[in-house]
């Protein structure tokens, strides 16, 4: 499951927007994203490749089971520090900024023990 932040980030976005959306299509990730439509064209030409995605003759973008998998771990890993920043006292944009990073180059390990101490210091935050 080697993929680099851009890849990332583009599988989170799909990920969300298919929450909000019936379908997504490549204008609704360029928009979410503040990119260019063809620089968008050319990211999901590499996730298709990588069949991280897949993409109906409508244009329709559908993550498959990997690029669901990669999408879901980001999302969660920005979720949980995201809001542990938040609890820690960081202001809610820097928090979300920062957790956007964070999140890309934290090892599985490190997430695990923070996402550990989290659940089991719950009662702290409340």
């Amino acid at each position: 499951m080697n993929v680099n932040e851009s890849a990332e980030n583009y599988l989170e976005t799909i990920l969300m927007l298919s929450k909000e959306k019936p379908v997504v299509r490549a204008v609704d990730i360029a928009e979410g994203l503040g990119f260019k439509k063809s620089s968008v064209s050319v990211a999901m030409k590499n996730l298709r490749e990588k069949d991280h995605i897949y993409v109906t003759r409508e244009g329709f973008i559908y993550l498959t089971e990997s690029g669901k998998s990669i999408a879901e771990m980001i999302f969660e890993r920005h979720e949980l520090l995201s809001s542990y920043l938040v609890r820690l006292g960081v202001d809610e944009k820097v928090a979300a900024e920062d957790a956007c990073r964070i999140e890309h180059v934290i090892s599985q390990e490190s997430f695990e023990a923070i996402k550990n101490h989290v659940n089991n210091n719950e009662k702290d935050f409340l």
